[in-house]
């Protein structure tokens, strides 16, 4: 196949140093005209710098690019443009109180003399949705927008450009399953239109079932390349991490005892200030995890943020260890007992300005042993930060470093290890394995498992369903603000959990059946 099929980007020998991190180390790789290449490796292995590289956000220290064959230079995103090459990166670059249209038209506005052009712009934006089924409303604000339509408007965004070839950064990474599937639909039909794609994900499954091709990167280093024909997520996790890695998660069935964290009647609000949470409730016991499982938009970020002091609970009551803490400060949860891996770790997780120490210590700085008093004790926080950083290999050139030159994946390391090093009575963590690669997945897993089974409570957030299949002891189902069913693991089946994340439950499904059949 690769013989006969035209190379449309080449990377030779390319090379990226950062103080202290030797991040791009001679990558040689090839993508071919119409097909998908995926990029697979741990957090730190390399792969956004490459990209970077790439699109012109970083200039190389060695190598050459070429487009179809040609050796280019590329100084910034314009000039990657210019050469048909578009990147939707992990978190999207769109401007929240402006349309479809405006996003899509900034930095490249369709004029007439002085005038600006919103309707030859709109009628662009109509043809490639229509062509590519990448079905959006040009009108729309962007905030109206679910993420998964947010993304078609990046996609739209590059292909507006003229893009030919398409970097995707962990595109699924905020994806519902459901979401997923359309994605991948799309990504078919721009593959059918001659359009070349560089894939880059965690996820081992969907990286087997779309890529024709596959390179792994470990440490800065191409370590080798794949079939994805023969070739199989346990041979992929080990070729990512260099070990072989546990992809089952192994418990043994929980023994829950006392209720640490109940929910009563709880009603909670959006950003919009509409419903988001409504007459929910329920609780959590010692040595148990209850997974939350739903579509994305549900309520879920809403609830966990009432539970943990970050929203206001309009009504209801949240008790923990048989105290009321509705709408108490963060603080006085934490030091309640409570660890809290947030679903947003940019807003919420980490101050990124403050170095990797600091942040790993932002629950309990003014605690001993890193402060007497009012006096900052910096050896111990440094020792615990060379602690953390060894223990959940958390790669970043110092503890010193700031923590927002860490990739996404990191930076999740960090929070994680900060929340799970602390002793406490209640963990809530949403989407604790985001972004993160096998090995890490691997480990957490184990982490949030241990906790358990030392008497911990968890509240499990996640719009992985495996995730919360694999993990949870009961799985609780999220939707339209409510929880419309709880069930026991054994009767968790994906099917049945599936049918309840899109509100049908048994009583409906007869009438849903009926229906389908009219």
């Amino acid at each position: 196949m690769e013989e006969q099929t035209p190379v449309v980007l080449e990377v030779r020998g390319l090379t990226k140093r950062f103080p202290g991190v030797l991040a791009n180390d001679h990558i040689n790789l090839k993508l071919y005209k119409g097909k998908v290449l995926g990029l697979l490796g741990e957090n730190g292995a390399g792969k956004s710098t490459l990209m970077n590289m790439i699109y012109g956000l970083y200039t190389p220290d060695e190598g050459e690019i070429l487009i179809n064959g040609e050796p280019v230079t590329i100084n910034g995103p314009n000039d990657a443009i210019a050469h048909g090459i578009g990147m939707v990166h992990q978190h999207f670059q769109l401007v929240d109180v402006l349309t479809v249209t405006e996003n899509v038209m900034l930095g490249n506005e369709a004029t007439s003399g002085p005038f600006l052009r919103r309707d030859l712009a709109r009628k662009r934006i109509m043809e490639i949705s229509q062509q590519y089924g990448l079905e959006v409303d040009p009108d729309a604000l962007i905030a109206d927008l679910p993420v998964g339509i947010q993304q078609r408007v990046e996609i739209i965004k590059a292909l507006y450009r003229d893009a030919d070839i398409l970097i995707l950064d962990e595109p699924t990474a905020v994806l519902t399953p459901q979401e997923t599937r359309g994605l991948f639909a799309i990504m078919r039909t721009l593959l059918e239109r001659g359009v070349s794609i560089i894939f880059i994900s965690h996820k081992l499954k969907e990286v087997l079932e779309i890529c024709d091709n596959i390179t792994v990167l470990r440490r800065g280093k191409v370590v080798g390349d794949a079939d994805p024909k023969t070739a199989t997520e346990q041979t992929l996790a080990s070729m990512m991490v260099g070990r072989d890695v546990l992809l089952e998660v192994e418990k043994t069935p929980a023994k829950p005892s006392e209720i640490v964290l109940e929910v009563r009647d709880l009603h909670a609000l959006d950003d919009r200030g509409l419903p988001a949470v409504e007459g929910l409730s329920l609780e959590v016991r010692e040595g148990e995890i209850l997974g939350i499982a739903g579509v994305q938009g549900n309520g879920q970020t809403e609830l966990v943020e009432a539970i943990t002091g970050l929203r206001e609970a309009e009504r209801g009551e949240i008790v923990i260890l048989g105290q009321d803490l509705t709408n108490a400060p963060p603080r006085r949860i934490t030091e309640t007992g409570v660890s809290h891996v947030p679903e947003d770790r940019q807003k919420n997780g980490m101050v990124a300005s403050f170095t990797v120490a600091q942040n790993l210590v932002l629950q309990t700085y003014y605690q001993p042993p890193f402060s007497r008093g009012i006096i900052i004790n910096d050896d111990a926080i440094n020792e615990n930060a060379e602690r953390l950083v060894e223990q959940y290999d958390i790669r970043t050139p110092s503890i010193f470093a700031a923590a927002k030159g860490l990739s996404g994946g990191n930076q999740q390391k960090m929070i994680v290890a900060r929340e799970f090093s602390r002793p406490v009575k209640l963990l809530i963590v949403a989407q604790p394995t985001r972004g993160l690669d096998v090995g890490s997945i691997e480990y957490i897993h184990k982490q949030i498992v241990r906790m358990r089974d030392n008497g911990t409570a968890v509240l499990l957030v996640s719009t992985e369903l495996d995730e919360i299949l694999s993990l949870s002891d009961r799985v609780a189902v999220m939707f339209d603000g409510k929880i419309i069913d709880i069930l026991p693991i054994e009767k968790a089946d994906r099917d049945t959990v599936g049918l309840r994340m899109a509100g049908i439950t048994d009583d409906a499904r007869p009438n849903q059946e009926r229906a389908a059949q009219l």
